[in-house]
């Protein structure tokens, strides 16, 4: 194992290779820019792939609402599925749905997204202008004043380097890169003193952050498949959360809007693909939410089973932060056990529609998560440190309750659009669901920006909102338009020779990167007839 970092300078380094960091890669690598991206997981692409959660989307996503690139994307899984698996029809007269799950019009296989992430990137590779390394982590940050100089790396052979760049990004899944730099950051609740959002607590609390889940895929075949019994089973199968009608481990949790108490269905291979979200309301399926793989999509006897993603109320985990505190790891390592014994609650005590309990021809699928036990490479980490910015999009900036007709905050430095409910998930301080209405809003080229720090660039979950913004900030296609807008930023700047807050300084310099991101096919403004987005995306009847 060699020691003595080995020296390499890059023109963009992009820390993270999830959702933002691919998309702000392919930016700037189309920019002109040379590229290097760390990513500690096997795969890229994040929540797509090794978090396992099925994208979250809003209802205009096919046409608007995002950016020519995450379309392209999107085309791409689709094409996958088109090319190489056995349709039971071409999908003509409507988009393809893999899985027909109710959460989003595009659920897929994670691997399916890494192919097409995979196919995105390859010419950049194959060109030498973005290297990817992956199972690589970040050790050490150097800086010079109000300047990132270079991160110390260890490979995933074990082999340190030390990297260089003119510009660096933050696209990790815990926003890491700010507390190894010491960049100005928050993470948890703020106070409503502080930003004056009427959902805010009268105290600010750092560790109270949003669950996290690990995500885990399932068929339903014939045998017995009942996994064993976790040794701490009792703790988690007991184990309740703020505002709850019962124990975590039920058919019966919360309705995020309204607090009511509302019955899951849950039906293994139900013979119907329709999934209203007007039926989700009354009694949502749970099978069917995020389900990946319809086989009834599929060839006849192709398929066994359709295979879903469990990513549901119950196996949030509350029992503490995953980052940020000493005992980190062993958080990660118990949110883990706390889907393993949500599995086996499944299989074994699950109430049945014919009224008896459990269901033990459930099955992981290691080969869909890419994992050895068929549970998520890594947890879906729902908030991260967030940057302390030039902005700071507040719940007054686009609240439904608060703007009313007026429609989200216009700013004059947008660089993306967005669109989410404020989708708060019970937490480790002990708060309950907030889910808020939010208007459709555009992303300030201010919140990608450090207030000191003059070349670091947020392209992810890092970026400046506050804990309740983070709600509707999150998901897929708001990170990937985070992200790209990064990407072409730094291109931009290398190529103008400024810096990132020169450019928002700048209405020459806005004006003229505006106009590329809209050559590229992003979308900066909203129509003006958009309304707050109906049905199941931007905020369903189950949380996400």
């Amino acid at each position: 194992m060699r020691t003595t970092p080995t020296e390499q300078h890059t023109d963009v380094l992009v820390v993270g290779g999830g959702v933002g960091g691919i998309a702000a890669a392919l930016a700037a690598c189309e920019g002109g820019a040379r590229v290097v991206v760390v990513e500690p997981y096997g795969w890229i692409g994040g929540q797509l792939t090794s978090q396992a959660v099925p994208p979250d989307e809003h209802p205009w996503i096919e046409t608007h609402g995002s950016t020519a690139s995450y379309r392209r994307f999107r085309q791409a899984v689709r094409d996958h599925y088109r090319t190489w698996y056995p349709l039971t029809s071409d999908g003509s007269g409507r988009p393809l749905n893999p899985g027909n799950g109710w959460v989003s019009p595009l659920c897929h296989e994670p691997r399916a997204a890494l192919a097409a992430l995979q196919a995105m990137i390859a010419p950049w590779r194959a060109a030498g202008r973005l290297t990817v390394h992956t199972r690589a982590q970040v050790e050490r940050a150097h800086t010079d004043g109000d300047t990132l100089t270079a991160l110390t790396v260890r490979l995933a052979d074990g082999t340190l380097r030390h990297l260089g760049a003119s510009l660096v990004l933050e696209a990790s899944e815990t926003g890491e890169l700010l507390a190894l730099a010491g960049i100005e950051h928050r993470t948890g609740t703020e106070s409503q003193a502080q930003t004056g959002e009427p959902s805010a607590p009268d105290r600010p609390a750092p560790l109270n952050m949003q669950a996290a889940t690990v995500c885990f895929a399932l068929e339903h075949v014939d045998g017995d498949h009942t996994v064993d019994r976790p040794a701490d089973y009792d703790h988690w199968r007991t184990r309740t959360a703020p505002g709850w009608p019962g124990p975590l481990f039920s058919w019966t949790y919360p309705d995020p809007r309204t607090g009511r108490a509302v019955t899951g269905r849950f039906t293994p291979n139900p013979r119907s693909t329709a999934n209203s979200m007007e039926e989700g309301l009354i009694a949502p399926e749970l099978w069917t939410y995020r389900r990946i793989l319809d086989r009834q999509a599929f060839r006849p006897g192709l398929f066994p089973s359709d295979v879903t993603v469990v990513n549901w109320p119950m196996n949030d985990y509350l029992d503490g932060p995953l980052f940020g505190v000493p005992d980190a790891e062993r958080h990660v390592r118990r949110a883990r056990r706390a889907s393993q014994a949500f599995l086996y609650w499944l299989q074994t005590e699950a109430p049945r529609p014919d009224g008896g309990t459990g269901f033990p021809g459930l099955r992981l699928r290691p080969d869909v998560t890419g994992t050895d036990d068929g549970f998520a490479q890594a947890p879906y980490i729902r908030e991260a440190r967030r940057l302390v910015a030039v902005t700071t999009p507040t719940e007054q900036d686009l609240s439904v309750a608060v703007r009313g007709a007026a429609g989200a905050v216009h700013y004059p430095d947008t660089v993306g659009t967005g669109h989410y409910r404020i989708d708060l998930h019970p937490t480790t301080g002990g708060d309950g669901y907030l889910d808020v209405a939010a208007h459709p809003f555009e992303i300030p080229l201010g919140a990608l920006l450090p207030e000191r720090v003059t070349n670091v660039i947020a392209a992810g979950k890092a970026v400046g909102t506050t804990h309740i913004t983070n709600g509707c900030y999150r998901v897929h296609p708001a990170e990937w338009s985070i992200g790209e807008a990064a990407g072409a930023l730094a291109a931009y700047c290398l190529d103008r020779q400024t810096s990132p807050h020169g450019v928002r300084a700048s209405a020459k310099l806005l004006e003229e990167f505006q106009s590329e991101l809209a050559r590229r096919g992003v979308d900066l403004r909203w129509r003006t007839t958009m309304a707050t987005a109906p049905g199941p995306a931007g905020g369903d009847a189950l949380p996400s």
